[in-house]
């Protein structure tokens, strides 16, 4: 398609639908004047491409996991980044930035890389010293070399740039919510009216993430009932376990669905959380864009004690945390908060902290990295 406009290549290795960070790159994108092609893959369960205001491609691949999977990947998004015109490349996590480096390189077009964790500290890489070699090869070799850097809060900024000696900004992946959004009723969703709502949300609920520990706490849990809504590697063993601990009547788990959807439960809710657990130092740092979510939908919060997140929840004073994760303790947790006025409390401080928790806000880091590179 001609175009008289710069354009701007977006490349990220999920299926795209549900990654509401790179969905925001993309809008902000083109409100920087951009005509925006979004790359990512497409899978068998893959959600429909909902009428976004650019482009979006999702290549078929013969491959569904593993090496091969990576290979041709990369392969595949190093050739298509080739052929494009493109006047700028963007770059989300170490799994796509080696094709993205090349061609950056080989085209002389500038290239902004936004590293939504610490890759290769995830807990997949912890028990395979040759991968984690390789990505950290990877990242040691090209990192160094960039000039324009992005990550999703300060401890992450400040450990890459430490590490590799080039400026980090952190931006955070907080919550764009339009101001003229009604959520649907409980009984639009079908849910009770009589109990209170636990929420867990997420795209990536794998493991070391609590969601087993959290239904095995629901055993102990009266008149709530839980809703886990996303995807990941645990998934499977989630509902299993539900069957077999006879909770099918306290617990509602939901594949994935797109943000427009999710919303609706997020504001129904009474009560979300983000319970990862310090096995590792990508968990440890984390700041899920669920905290952000929970938050500009009023819903108090319980998480647990990890540094980027407990410095929200403390300064903004909208939950609280569990102590550890044996069921038991949750469980107790859970039911001290649904029956306290703290709830209330937090949930008045939430609906405070989205003035300031906001992508209009945030967002405004990212529009001056992109007008310096295209400067």
């Amino acid at each position: 398609m001609f175009t008289t406009k710069k354009i701007a290549a977006v490349s990220v290795i999920n299926d795209l639908v549900t990654d509401n960070r790179v969905n925001k790159t993309c809008l902000v994108l083109k409100e920087c004047g951009y005509d925006v092609v979004l790359i990512g893959r497409k899978l068998p369960a893959s959600l429909d491409l909902p009428a976004w205001p650019y482009r979006a491609v999702r290549m078929n691949l013969l491959f569904k996991s593993g090496p091969l999977f990576y290979l041709f990947f990369n392969l595949r998004l190093f050739l298509s980044l080739l052929f494009k015109k493109s006047d700028l490349l963007y770059s989300n996590d170490l799994d796509t930035l080696l094709p993205n480096f090349l061609v950056s390189r080989l085209k002389r077009i500038p290239l902004i890389y936004d590293s939504h964790e610490l890759f290769c500290e995830v807990p997949e890489l912890q028990n395979s010293k040759l991968k984690r070699k390789i990505w950290l090869s990877i990242e040691s070799w090209i990192v160094p070399k960039l000039k324009m850097c992005i990550t999703v809060n300060d401890s992450i900024a400040r450990i890459f740039s430490e590490k590799y000696k080039v400026p980090f900004t952190a931006i955070r992946n907080i919550s764009d919510y339009p101001n003229d959004f009604v959520a649907k009723s409980r009984e639009e969703l079908k849910l009770p009216l009589d109990k209170k709502i636990i929420l867990l949300q997420g795209a990536g609920i794998n493991v070391d993430r609590g969601a087993e520990e959290l239904i095995d706490a629901m055993e102990y849990i009266d008149q709530a009932i839980l809703i886990i809504i996303g995807s990941g590697d645990v998934w499977e063993n989630l509902k299993e376990k539900i069957v077999v601990q006879n909770l099918s009547h306290k617990i509602k788990l939901i594949y994935k669905i797109p943000k427009t959807g999710l919303m609706h439960y997020t504001h129904n809710a009474d009560l979300g959380l983000s319970i990862d657990k310090n096995t590792n130092l990508n968990y440890y740092y984390s700041l899920p864009n669920k905290v952000f979510d929970y938050i500009n939908a009023g819903v108090p919060l319980l998480a647990s004690h990890l540094p980027e997140i407990e410095k929200i929840i403390k300064e903004y004073n909208v939950g609280d945390f569990i102590t550890d994760h044996l069921p038991l303790n949750i469980a107790a947790k859970i039911n001290e908060l649904l029956s306290s006025h703290k709830l209330i409390t937090y949930k008045e401080n939430c609906l405070k902290a989205k003035s300031e928790l906001n992508w209009t806000s945030e967002k405004l880091k990212l529009i001056k990295l992109i007008e310096k590179a295209g400067s």
